[in-house]
């Protein structure tokens, strides 16, 4: 019976204590670890994404995205504290709701951070390319930043930064709290600097009308905003090292996500009042689809007609913005510091990609050359090469919008099945030591759990369909492989959540602060 093969959670817990970590976090560390955690590559890559969906509505979208993760989030942390062990979702779900669910989720998670990587690569080149080409006037031709569906041919540097992350992670660069401290710093600085200097110049017309394509195109851009708060599961994953986890997560959780919303608002409002955010839209007077060859046609046929560009067919949206509000230095420096930074992101996601793969390879339900790890680098090359592979493919052909949905299908489909495991083991295994309990756990786990099937559903078809394509490739290779092969199906009880060789976690150790 594949729904009684439970990785029994006394086993985890027996491995999770060997490692055990000082409690010395409190709420502000951990508001603050959110809040670098999850600041990055979403508002930086998919404000244009998101103004094509919404126009001004997005600033809603924003508000209703924060609010799914903060409930999955409270849900998340119950699980987090009570199975202190880095596999993340995939682990939870195979100590309450069994392997099947399991592999499912840890399929979704690969999914999502492979693909996320592959976004995050496309949106880094879009800053990279506006950068060489306003601040030294060289001219790149689209044909070779840009994938088929968005007027070009292949994203070279895309796939050029994809391929020198995989390099790093094969010698074995592990990148430390103080680096990613430094990187979140240079990130919270560009955006406040953005918001200083754009929404001073608003224009209360630009807001008009708030929601062209209706509620519908805001909950489409909702669904895709979700990509810039993932991340805050960063807060949950520290439950093992807070004080007084009861009182403190929940600040640090709800602090961050509030935080970051606020950000998000300003940033949005910033670019909607100072340059416009209204759609494109075809013949038909529809919305024409992001990251798609009509769009960028349209934009094209904008710029020989009037000279001008619009918000909703710029790669770097904030720091175009900039430039066209009369800071063109600035918007240079905008376009620096998401160079610098975004790199560690992909860093962050592939580590979390090959870390998920390796335990999950490590528990007998993909092959062991998934593990393998290289003798002299002591890094899993065979899995960190495959993935690095993947990752420059769809960053090379994808438009950066459509791959950060591809991302979101997975995360959210993680993030639900967590909220109905803690629900399950509420039921099933009341009495077990729980740090932190999620509050009003019948109303805050069904919310959260209706708020990643809505968002799921707010997705364009094209992505839900490539999502259920790949859960039936993984089921397919489940039952041909995993099934007979699994260690815990065979009766082995193994955890390697925390083996010595496992790749780092995807999210790096907290910075003292």
């Amino acid at each position: 019976m594949i729904f009684g093969r439970i990785k029994p959670l006394d086993a985890i817990l027996a491995t999770a204590e060997k490692k055990s970590l000082t409690r010395s976090l409190g709420a502000f560390q951990l508001t603050m670890l959110g809040i670098g955690a999850v600041i990055g590559t979403g508002i930086f890559v998919l404000t244009a994404e998101a103004a094509q969906k919404a126009g001004p509505g997005m600033m809603l979208s924003f508000i209703i995205a924060g609010f799914v993760c903060a409930v999955a989030a409270l849900c998340y942390a119950e699980m987090a504290a009570m199975v202190p062990v880095s596999g993340s979702a995939y682990t939870y779900s195979y100590a309450v709701m069994g392997e099947l669910i399991a592999w499912m989720v840890g399929w979704a998670l690969i999914l999502e951070y492979a693909v996320a990587a592959g976004a995050v690569s496309v949106g880094w080149s879009g800053y990279v390319v506006g950068l060489l080409e306003n601040a030294f006037s060289i001219d790149i031709p689209d044909l070779l930043v840009r994938g088929p569906y968005d007027g070009g041919i292949v994203n070279l540097p895309a796939m050029a930064i994809a391929g020198l992350v995989t390099w790093l992670l094969v010698i074995g660069t592990k990148e430390s709290a103080a680096v990613n401290a430094v990187l979140v710093a240079i990130k919270v600085a560009a955006l406040t600097l953005f918001i200083i200097l754009a929404v001073p110049v608003m224009k209360m017309e630009n807001f008009t009308p708030f929601s062209p394509l209706g509620f519908a195109g805001v909950s489409a851009a909702a669904a895709s905003i979700f990509f810039a708060y993932v991340g805050f599961d960063a807060v949950s994953t520290a439950a093992e090292e807070t004080k007084n986890p009861q009182r403190n997560m929940p600040i640090g959780l709800i602090g961050s996500l509030a935080i970051c919303t606020i950000f998000y608002i300003l940033v949005a409002a910033g670019v909607i009042g100072s340059v416009g955010a209204q759609p494109m839209l075809g013949p038909d007077g529809a919305a024409l689809p992001p990251g798609s060859t009509q769009l960028a046609q349209a934009c094209a046929n904008s710029i020989a007609s009037t000279g001008h560009d619009a918000v909703v067919c710029s790669k770097e949206a904030l720091a175009w913005t900039l430039r066209e509000i009369g800071w063109p230095q600035i918007g240079n420096l905008i376009g620096l510091a998401a160079g610098l930074a975004l790199p560690s992101v992909i860093l962050m996601m592939m580590f979390g990609q090959t870390r998920i793969f390796f335990v999950m390879s490590r528990d007998g339900l993909l092959p062991a050359v998934f593990s393998k790890i290289h003798p002299k680098f002591h890094t899993p090359h065979v899995i960190t090469i495959l993935t690095g592979i993947f990752v420059a493919m769809f960053a090379a052909f994808f438009p950066v919008g459509k791959l950060a949905d591809i991302s979101n299908s997975g995360t959210l489909f993680a993030f639900a099945a967590v909220s109905i495991a803690v629900l399950v083991l509420r039921r099933t295994d009341p009495s077990r030591k729980r740090p932190f309990r999620t509050p009003a756990i019948m109303i805050t786990a069904p919310i959260a759990v209706a708020g990643c099937i809505y968002l799921f559903f707010s997705l364009g078809t094209e992505t839900k369909l490539m999502f259920v394509g790949w859960a039936a490739i993984g089921l397919v290779v489940y039952f041909l492989y995993g099934y007979r092969k699994s260690h815990v199906g065979l009766g082995h009880v193994e955890v390697h959540e925390t083996d010595t060789d496992a790749p780092p976690q995807p999210v790096p150790p907290v910075p003292d602060l």
